[in-house]
């Protein structure tokens, strides 16, 4: 009869049953890996902090089981964390390390909170400069910090004190523990330029280990723990006095907790594609974590990305693996007290010193540099380091505010000048980019002020915004300047801003749309050409690729200063109404171009022409073009002429070579006959059938022949801008894949 709901497939597709078939076996190898990253880390953390070094492995058991269990991001890893390892020091030093504990439930209770008001993405909204810097801050204050304990000392105090104090510390540092901690730096410098093969085991482990087993012998400090780790638990204890200190230990905490976890976990939701990040649950599950962490005597958690990258690049696939990392944790905590109490200090102190220099990232620094945050960065790294942490973060935090209202409420101005017109007048252009508002008015009078009398000025307004009284001052500028014998050519590209206006009569963007098209609206050089209008277009577009597509293009182009490697050589017509770069959406040192009337391939043995065969010779052999596409169009005046019959002079004789593609079309070839029952014209169908004729003779060409290149057939028509690719198979030109239905009758 009927079974139980338990049993049968369902119970076969259980989820423990579906994680061991599918899951474990990679999984379980990644959290071993973790595991033997956290370790030393756990303790090294710990020992900076201040904190009962059995502190950091009860954090990197309770981080990877509660965390891994009721967060939010299922491949990252939690424990105690480089980040925190300032404020915990602070805070230990002014209330104690059961006091501290409380401050880590405490933070825990409020990060609960904020998870359940669902606040987690608003964490996102810190600058990444300032958070940034903050990392780097804390990695120098470790540095300077650990320094003396890796010579063999203690660390004075704060940062000033421990950087004022390092000479003296070399000068009496221990000769065994410098030995030992400068030994365990270079192991870590090493370990990433060794082959794959010897860096499976991590290199943490390895540098702990090699350091302790060279110790062996030598009276230095070493790692000191309780007979029993259950003699380490102990509850958390409030101040006497100090509310005020101890309310803004607790929200420094939730802070950079919370910061530092949710950016980790959008980090490692990066790194693995696909991976669903929950962040207000990862929010309460940090939090949860920390409530246990602090109740049993752990360091405050974090989520950490170096833990996390590891278990993603290890192969792990669920949750389970960062459980799993922490329950390795509590068996060696347990049964392995003896072998961290043979660690040396200076050991877990070179440790540390590797993480605070690679807290210190130089990539965000020459990030904050090139979005101009330069500055926020260092006034944030400077108060992080010799103020203190929370002072520092807010600091940022007000000079980012700063910058980023500066930069929406002051517009750059600037003059160029430019050569004497036709007339003899000085030229010149004004550029104004940004937010034009009344707070940039005294900039924009003085730069304006600049301005010779009488010359022809080009002002370019590259807004997103303009206001009522930057408008009027621009207005009576453009009067007075005129009323003097100058003259005001007002170019308003405009931007995104609710209130830009663009001229009318330009549907696509000027940078898209034809000279002839905009330069109707904008005579930019008037005058200067008087006489020789047919060069107006060529150097108003030079002037204008100049100004604004020099300076994007630059980059790219000094890259392909050297050589070039396009993707395709592209045959096709010398149709001016042709631009093989716009239609395919392409750019310099794309497409190897080879045009002539009719996108014709001579044969020349008989007409002795061999531009064609010497461009694809060089395409194929010199530049290693995978693709030579064919592309014809509507319209085409070759055609055109071809079906018009035989006539004398040059292009008579050229469009002979095209005989070939006219016979084609007169006998029935199936090209033509589709595109006549699709509707096209018959100077249209003939164009079709010329793309195959066409392909047809380079595929004669013998470096064609041998060499596997594809060869591609397109047809492009005008009147809608579309592009078609020939479907050689059903002999009919279609719309590229994913373009939308196919083009019919016209």
């Amino acid at each position: 009869m009927g079974g139980s709901p338990a049993s049968g497939p369902a119970h076969a597709h259980s989820p423990p049953r579906r994680w061991l078939a599918r899951d474990a076996r990679h999984d379980i190898p990644a959290s071993l890996i973790v595991f033997l990253v956290a370790v030393p880390l756990s303790l090294g953390i710990a020992a900076a902090s201040g904190a009962p070094v059995i502190a950091g492995l009860i954090a990197a058991v309770i981080g990877g089981i509660v965390a891994g269990i009721f967060g939010g991001a299922p491949l990252q890893v939690s424990g105690p964390a480089a980040g925190l390892t300032v404020v915990v020091a602070q805070l230990i030093a002014e209330f104690g390390w059961y006091t501290t504990c409380a401050i880590t439930v405490l933070a825990g209770v409020l990060q609960v909170v904020l998870g359940a008001c669902r606040v987690g993405r608003a964490a996102l909204a810190v600058s990444p400069t300032v958070v940034h810097a903050m990392l780097a801050g804390i990695g120098v204050t470790i540095v300077l910090g650990q320094a003396h304990v890796l010579l063999g000392g203690q660390a004075p105090g704060a940062a000033w004190e421990n950087l004022t104090a390092l000479p003296s510390a070399v000068l009496g540092l221990d000769p065994a523990a410098a030995l030992v901690g400068l030994g365990v730096v270079a192991l870590l410098v090493l370990w990433p330029r060794l082959p794959a093969k010897a860096r499976v085991v991590p290199g943490q482990l390895v540098a702990v280990a090699v350091a302790t087993v060279a110790a062996l012998g030598l009276a230095i400090d070493r790692v000191s723990l309780p007979d029993s780790p259950l003699s380490a638990l102990h509850l958390p204890a409030l101040p006497d006095g100090q509310w005020a200190a101890f309310a803004a230990g607790v929200l420094t905490m939730t802070l950079i907790a919370s910061v530092e976890s949710l950016l980790s976990a959008v980090a490692v939701g990066k790194m693995k594609p696909g991976t669903r990040t929950d962040l207000n649950r990862e929010l309460r599950g940090q939090g949860l974590a920390n409530i246990a962490s602090g109740m049993a005597g752990g360091l405050p958690v974090t989520g950490v990305i170096v833990r996390s990258s590891t278990n993603v690049r290890s192969g792990a696939r669920t949750r389970a693996s960062a459980v799993l990392h922490g329950v390795w944790i509590l068996v060696f905590s347990v049964f392995l007290v003896g072998l961290v109490e043979q660690i040396p200090m200076a050991a877990l102190a070179g440790l540390l010193v590797v993480v605070g220099v690679q807290l210190v990232n130089w990539g965000n620094i020459t990030s904050a540099r090139r979005h101009g945050e330069l500055a926020v960065y260092l006034v944030t790294i400077t108060c992080v380091v010799f103020l203190d942490l929370l002072q520092g973060v807010l600091i940022g935090l007000a000079c980012a505010l700063l910058a980023t209202l500066r930069r929406i409420v002051w517009a750059r101005v600037r003059v160029e000048p430019g050569d004497p017109d036709a007339d003899g007048r000085p030229t010149c252009a004004v550029v104004v980019e940004g937010t034009l508002s009344f707070l940039s008015l005294p900039r924009l009078a003085r730069v304006l002020a600049q301005v010779p009398d009488g010359a022809a000025v080009h002002l370019e307004l590259v807004v997103d915004y303009l206001d009522h009284a930057a408008f009027d001052h621009l207005a009576a500028w453009r009067a007075a300047h005129e009323s003097g014998g100058g003259s005001v050519v007002v170019d308003e590209i405009g931007g995104p801003g609710p209130t830009a206006r663009r001229k009318a009569g330009l549907p696509v963007p000027r940078w898209f749309s034809p000279w002839s098209h905009w330069q109707r609206v904008h005579p930019v050089i008037p005058r200067q050409v008087r006489g020789h209008d047919a060069l107006r277009p060529l150097m108003t577009g030079a002037r204008e690729y100049h100004r604004r597509g020099a300076p994007v293009l630059r980059p790219h182009l000094r890259r392909l200063a050297a050589a070039q490697a396009p993707n395709a050589m592209f045959l096709t017509c010398a149709d001016s109404r042709i631009v093989p770069n716009v239609i395919t959406a392409s750019g310099p040192g794309d497409l190897f171009t080879v045009r002539n009337i009719g996108n014709l391939v001579p044969d020349p043995r008989t007409s002795g022409d061999l531009s064609v065969h010497a461009g694809v010779q060089y395409a194929v052999d010199n530049l290693g073009v995978p693709v030579v596409m064919v592309c014809g169009h509507s319209g085409c005046g070759a055609m055109t002429a071809l079906l018009a019959g035989p006539s004398d002079g040059p292009i008579g004789r050229w469009l002979s070579w095209a005989e070939p593609s006219l016979t084609a079309y007169r006998a029935g070839h199936p090209l033509g006959l589709h595109a006549a029952a699709d509707g096209w014209s018959e100077v249209d169908q003939l164009a079709m059938v010329n793309v195959a004729v066409q392909l047809g003779a380079l595929r004669e060409m013998p470096v064609l022949a041998s060499s596997g290149v594809r060869l591609v057939g397109l047809f492009f028509d005008i009147p809608t801008g579309t592009l078609l690719m020939l479907d050689e198979q059903a002999q009919r030109f279609e719309p590229l894949p994913g373009r939308g239905a196919v083009l019919t009758a016209r």
